[in-house]
């Protein structure tokens, strides 16, 4: 007799099939990892700051010194690191102890280091040194005066570029497929809105606490342990959360292809100075490098400039404070805005046309904003019409540039960049993107922060080299367009060898 006939198991719908799909298994822990991760560095970026502006002796100009001196040695010395516990340990331990030393660091510091900063910081030496040094180098002796905030002032940096951009970034790409990708990346941005607003609730609660204390200082100590418990107890999530993924998703079959997983775990036995010449000599790699240091080069001069005429519209701190409220409020909304339409532009418009949409924006917000910085006087008629100033004009349309290039960051941008590794062979997936993202964005940073300092230096003030930021700013998105323009016809030939 014919065997009978199998009838096809009616399709199951609902919140349990979702809950149940392959896709949800392995994007929902991935989403709490980088919101984790996110959170974490949310109260890292806030409390770094704070640590090194209001020190003894220091102030915010402090700021360009450690980025260049500080951060970009540190980065280039964690990617030899990496480099070398790439070819001796699998990606797992990597992360597993990467992550795990971040949070040890973060740990000692609020209950060991910042309890004995009497003794450990050298207030007599640097006191020394400013007597026989020009006055003009208090900034570089207050990195050494408060060495213990600057090393946290580091570790804070080296948490965004390593632990997000290299370790969360590295292990999505190695179990998410291209089109998984393009539905996927984009709506994580979402989660780092999400994680920006507990984050910041969570600082708020904790500033709450402290609030008339007869101790200020005993106060912020409180406050620190606090804010670096919550990132450990954070910290402690993501790691469960990794944990699972490596347990329930990365041996699941039907969640990650084993072809894929066998390629992305292929080990590469090279010198850090083989890598380094290996990685020179891909075209691919230095394209995605331009893009990077292209972004921290034009964020870091439109920003510096910006906040420079804010101060000069808002020198009053309260209303500067009230007014980065409501911009910190409007980049939240925009952004969420931007990560639902990023979808459908990478889907509709594809890889090119999503890579240069943050490029585009800078360079068109910024000619409106520097021609008012420049030159007022065209704008006075509008201004006049609209009953305002050409400098607060300029301050408002410095903010949608700000806004503007930050949104279509996270929502176009960051997924870009990320999909572009997934179709790469596993030397230039593990250190090229060690190279890529943890020199390449410090790299950025501290050459817009080194140009604006070599500026000021011959010219005397920020308000005379606007002009040849302005210039330089369109030079870096020109290169920035070009790479992104190759590395666009590449992208679309790996896909279709594949």
């Amino acid at each position: 007799a014919p065997p009978a006939a199998v009838e096809p198991e009616p399709q199951q719908r609902g919140l349990k099939a979702i809950l149940a799909s392959p896709e949800t298994k392995k994007v929902v822990p991935l989403a709490l990892i980088f919101f984790c991760i996110l959170f974490n560095y949310t109260i890292l970026r806030d409390t770094k700051d704070v640590l090194v502006v209001t020190a003894p002796k220091s102030g915010a100009e402090i700021i360009p010194f450690l980025k260049t001196y500080v951060n970009l040695p540190g980065a280039i010395a964690f990617t030899v690191l990496y480099g070398s516990l790439s070819n001796r340990f699998s990606q797992p331990q990597v992360f597993r102890g990467v992550v795990s030393t971040f949070l040890g660091f973060f740990a000692a510091f609020a209950w060991l280091l910042y309890p004995n900063i009497g003794s450990l910081h050298p207030h007599g030496l640097a006191d020394a040194a400013q007597k026989i040094l020009p006055g003009s180098f208090q900034a570089p002796i207050a990195v050494i005066r408060n060495w213990t905030f600057s090393l946290f002032y580091l570790a804070a940096e080296l948490w965004g570029s390593v632990v997000a951009s290299l370790l969360f970034w590295g292990f999505a790409n190695s179990v998410v497929s291209v089109n998984e990708a393009k539905k996927y990346y984009p709506l994580f941005g979402l989660f780092a809105n999400v994680a920006l607003v507990f984050s910041g609730q969570f600082v708020r609660i904790v500033s709450k606490l402290r609030a008339g204390a007869a101790d200020p200082a005993a106060a912020w100590g409180l406050s620190l342990k606090l804010l670096m418990g919550g990132v450990v107890a954070s910290g402690g999530v993501l790691l469960g959360a990794y944990e699972y993924m490596q347990r329930q998703v990365v041996t699941d079959p039907r969640c990650v292809d084993p072809s894929t997983l066998k390629k992305s775990k292929t080990k590469t036995k090279m010198s850090m100075r083989d890598s380094a010449k290996y990685l020179a000599q891909s075209k691919y790699i230095r394209d995605l490098a331009t893009l990077v240091i292209g972004y921290g080069m034009a964020i870091n001069i439109v920003e510096v400039t910006w906040k420079a005429n804010l101060k000069r519209r808002f020198p009053d701190p309260a209303a500067y404070s009230a007014f980065m409220g409501a911009f910190s409020s409007t980049t939240g909304g925009v952004t969420l805005f931007m990560m639902l339409a990023g979808q459908r532009i990478l889907k509709k418009f594809g890889w090119g046309v999503a890579a240069a949409v943050t490029p585009v924006t800078l360079l068109a917000t910024g000619c409106v904003f520097f021609s008012l910085v420049l030159k007022p006087g065209v704008w006075a008629p509008l201004c006049g019409a609209l009953g305002t100033t050409p400098l607060m004009l300029a301050v408002l349309v410095g903010a949608a540039q700000n806004i503007a290039s930050k949104s279509t960051k996270y929502a176009l941008f960051d997924p870009c960049k990320e999909m572009a590794y997934i179709p790469l062979d596993a030397e230039q997936k593990t250190k090229g993107k060690a190279a890529v993202d943890v020199i390449g964005n410090p790299l950025g940073k501290s050459g817009g922060a080194l140009v604006q300092q070599m500026l000021i230096l011959s010219l005397g003030s920020l308000a005379a080299c606007t002009p040849y930021l302005a210039t330089i700013l369109f030079g870096v998105i020109f290169l920035w367009l070009r790479a992104a323009r190759s590395l666009a016809g590449q992208f679309e030939a790996k896909m279709a060898s594949e």
